[in-house]
């Protein structure tokens, strides 16, 4: 029986993954594959009548498969050759089941960039607090606890410090230029220096643990090499830190910085303090963490520090073990971080399922018990019940007007439980989001799940 080809349309920017993915299902399912690149970056752009006029066949394809997203009327194709036209599914990664196989396990979930979780003012706190923070931080990604020092001072209880989280089974840094403070950290466990440069490096040798090298004239990264040169020398292991800079401050020469020591030195490890942008920026850190890991993702820098003491970056660390495993799996695959992963997306959702009105009022009209549904659709609230559909932007209202029908339902706890409810659906109309009843509104990674308490499913009336 001869075998089947088929012949495959899209753009420039899904071509390597689609070619990826039809390698893996193609033999499994019987078929030989071609693919048809068009002069378009994103596929979902086309249209049948743009696809019409470059439209090119190979000899002996059985079967042509468009983009998920190219709808349309298909006749004007369909006039142009007698092999069969079919839309594919809108997400290539779709394809094994639109042929009849499991979907394929893609590999989402590795990375390889390590977050230095730190530690702000170590020094003023005990240790019992420190090791709070430390667990916390390893939960939420952590690869590195690093204890933040003082500048000008000179810690005592470094040492003391660093064993109670060796102890712990923590991996330690330790964040200061003071070479005594280094090197009783050094004694204690910790494998990590941040930082050195001239004004400590001759110490280095005597620690015995890799080190974070930074320039000397934090404008010009060349100032780095000295160091780099003496740490070598003298056989200290050793990563670089460009030092990125805050908007305002450098923020796009900083990054350059960071292109520019990646094409000098291409084989040296690197690290990228992510912080100076998210704490000193007005601006929810998660989009921030995104991107910054992807520029660290592209360039192979594979070790980022963070703090998370302004509030709105106090799940920074959380956020960056969800963009190293996004953008990992983004640029391993050749894809857009797209459909990925919602972990990050949070003030938002990533899709809203909508009814339009001839639904809402035919829910309305088929309820026959004594429960209310309240549904958040068409920038208004809708609260439905036994041939009742009241609807508006305001809870208040609504409430009153339900009030105002005398419902014998409608004691103390299932008010409160229908405000609460109301409320939720508010928030979800003002943001965009998705409302379910009886469902906690998706947060991304910061969801939190609501218990199954609610007095409407407990309470008969």
């Amino acid at each position: 029986m001869p075998i089947e080809s088929i012949h495959f349309i899209t753009g420039r920017l899904a071509e390597p993954a689609l070619r990826n993915v039809l390698g893996q299902i193609a033999e499994k399912s019987g078929f030989n594959f071609t693919i048809g690149v068009l002069p378009i970056t994103v596929a979902a752009l086309m249209t049948p009548g743009w696809i019409a006029k470059r439209f090119v066949i190979p000899p002996n394809t059985d079967r042509i498969v468009l983009p998920g997203y190219c709808d349309g009327d298909l006749t004007e194709l369909r006039r142009l050759t007698k092999v069969p036209i079919e839309v594919g599914p809108k997400d290539l990664r779709q394809l094994p089941q639109f042929f009849g196989q499991s979907a394929i396990k893609n590999g989402f979930g590795d990375w390889d960039i390590d977050i230095i979780a730190e530690i702000n003012h170590a020094p003023r706190l005990t240790i019992p607090q420190v090791l709070n923070q430390a667990d916390a931080l390893r939960s939420d990604g952590a690869t590195l606890i690093d204890v933040g020092c003082q500048p000008e001072s000179n810690w005592t209880g470094v040492g003391d410090c660093v064993k109670a989280l060796k102890d712990a089974g923590h991996r330690v840094s330790i964040d200061s230029l003071n070479p005594v403070e280094i090197g009783a950290a050094a004694r204690n466990g910790a494998e990590l220096v941040l930082s050195v440069n001239s004004s400590n490096r001759e110490s280095a040798a005597d620690w015995g643990i890799e080190v974070v090298a930074i320039p000397d004239d934090i404008s010009d990264y060349l100032s780095v090499e000295p160091t780099m040169e003496w740490l070598s020398r003298n056989r200290v292991p050793f990563r670089i830190d460009p030092i990125l800079e805050p908007i305002g401050l450098g923020f796009a020469r900083s990054l350059k910085r960071y292109m520019d020591a990646r094409t000098r030195w291409p084989e040296v490890e690197m690290m990228m303090g992510v912080g100076n942008l998210t704490e000193l920026t007005d601006v929810d850190s998660a989009g921030v963490n995104m991107l910054l890991i992807a520029v660290c993702q592209e360039l192979g820098i594979r070790s980022v520090l963070t703090t998370q003491v302004i509030n709105w970056a106090r799940s920074s660390v959380k956020e960056i073990d969800a963009a190293r495993r996004i953008a990992h799996y983004a640029i391993h695959e050749k894809v857009p971080p797209k459909r990925v992963s919602d972990e990050l997306i949070r003030l938002r959702d990533p899709e809203l399922f909508k009814h339009d009105l001839g639904q809402i009022e035919n829910l309305a009209q088929n309820i026959k018990d004594n429960n209310y549904r309240i549904l958040a659709e068409l920038g208004q609230i809708h609260l439905l019940g036994s041939q009742l559909h009241f609807q508006g932007d305001d809870p208040f209202e609504l409430f009153d007007e339900l009030a105002d029908t005398n419902p014998k339902n409608l004691d103390p706890s299932h008010a409160f439980y229908l405000g609460y409810e109301m409320c939720k659906a508010m928030i979800a109309l003002q943001l965009g989001k998705q409302y379910t009843q009886d469902e906690a509104l998706n947060w991304g990674h910061l969801t939190v799940k609501e218990k199954d308490r609610h007095r409407l499913k407990k309470r008969k009336y």
